[in-house]
């Protein structure tokens, strides 16, 4: 019988093993790991930063605040601005530590790990959705930065490791410094209005009463929107102190609006009054509570004037911004303060007009 001959090696089949046992073994999911890395560096220092300032360190005047008896809050710039650029720094080391990355996995790794922190601190209740939502676009990029300065660490210098050591515990150092220093309070006013085809009286009728008030009628404003409980209903009642109107909301939201100037059909001025009582527990983020450390509505006032057949319905609100980085914080309250009054004005003309038209079926 002829020898038999082997068969040829398969270099397909048996060079697959060899390849295989070279290959670094990877932990499941190894991809998310410097993710991981950079959330859970910042969870641990928004608890660190989880004190809410006393509310009772306003002063009157409001022209200088203190940070308030708590020496750490989410609301410090040493938290705003560092903890999410300290974020992208260790997700970004976490990642190189394995292989090298790319200049644009520095900047989108940065800001994928804090927008994952942000949410991670939403489930554990640390966090509410209204700071939430305001605060992502900040930390997306200061997050980002920090993963590209931290990626410029290793490709330039040897010193990428002791960089983070020296920077992970800056915010607490810093978070001490400012503690110590005085807020900002910065007063500004927004300015709306609108033509109603109604007579002044019939707009009047409305500014003093709004019962029953639906939400499809308001609720497309951004401020409701993003987590503000709609408005229910505002009554206005002359009492022994005045003429107070009291303005009630979702979740258990009431206070009261003081009239200091109120020309029947033409002008009112209101002044806000809050009571221990009036935002409920988890109604509001606390970092946005009305009348609170960081932001304050001052007063609202309302004036008509004829314009022919038809009146022009004008607000004027002033309000407190009172933070570290007011640059950011103020236009975004002018925003969602403005948006506010355009919605708040078409809905007492709907509502104003719609008496008008009843007026006219029954004559």
């Amino acid at each position: 019988m002829a020898d038999q001959i082997p068969p040829e090696p398969n270099s397909e089949t048996e060079a697959a093993p060899k390849a295989a046992a070279s290959e670094p073994f990877h932990l499941p999911f190894s991809v998310f790991w410097p993710l991981i890395a950079g959330a859970a560096y910042g969870i641990a220092m928004r608890l660190v930063f989880s004190g809410i300032s006393s509310a009772d360190a306003v002063p009157a005047n409001n022209d200088v605040i203190k940070n308030g008896e708590h020496a750490f809050t989410a609301m410090m710039a040493s938290f705003i601005y560092v903890a999410p650029f300290v974020v992208g720094m260790v997700t970004v080391f976490t990642a190189e530590m394995r292989s090298r990355r790319t200049w644009w996995y520095y900047f989108w790794s940065g800001s994928a790990a804090c927008t994952l922190m942000i949410c991670a601190t939403l489930i554990i209740l640390i966090e509410g959705i209204i700071c939430a939502i305001l605060i992502v676009p900040l930390f997306v990029i200061a997050g980002g930065l920090g993963g590209v300065v931290m990626g410029a660490m290793f490709r330039i210098t040897k010193w990428a490791r002791h960089t983070l050591y020296s920077v992970a515990a800056l915010p607490i150092l810093l978070g001490g410094i400012e503690q110590q220093l005085p807020l900002p309070a910065r007063i500004s006013t927004v300015e709306r209005s609108v033509l109603v085809n109604a007579t002044p009286e019939n707009v009047w009728r409305h500014l003093e009463s709004t019962p029953d008030i639906k939400p499809n009628e308001v609720e497309h404003a951004w401020m409701f929107r993003i987590g503000v409980p709609l408005p229910t209903s505002g009554a206005t009642r002359h009492t022994a102190d005045g003429i107070v109107r009291h303005v009630s909301m979702g979740k258990g939201i009431h206070f009261e609006q003081i009239a200091t100037q109120w020309e029947p059909n033409r002008h009112v001025n209101w002044k806000y009054r809050f009571k221990p009582d009036s935002f409920p527990p988890n109604a509001l983020d606390d970092h946005v509570m009305i009348g609170g450390h960081y932001f304050d509505l001052i007063d609202t006032s309302y004036t008509l004037v004829p314009r022919g057949s038809h009146t022009e319905l004008q607000v004027k609100m002033r309000y407190r911004v009172s933070t570290q980085f007011n640059w950011y914080a103020q236009p975004i309250a002018e925003f969602l303060i403005g948006n506010f009054e355009d919605v708040i004005l078409s809905f007492y003309a709907r509502r104003a007009e719609g008496d008008s038209k009843d007026q006219i079926k029954v004559q």
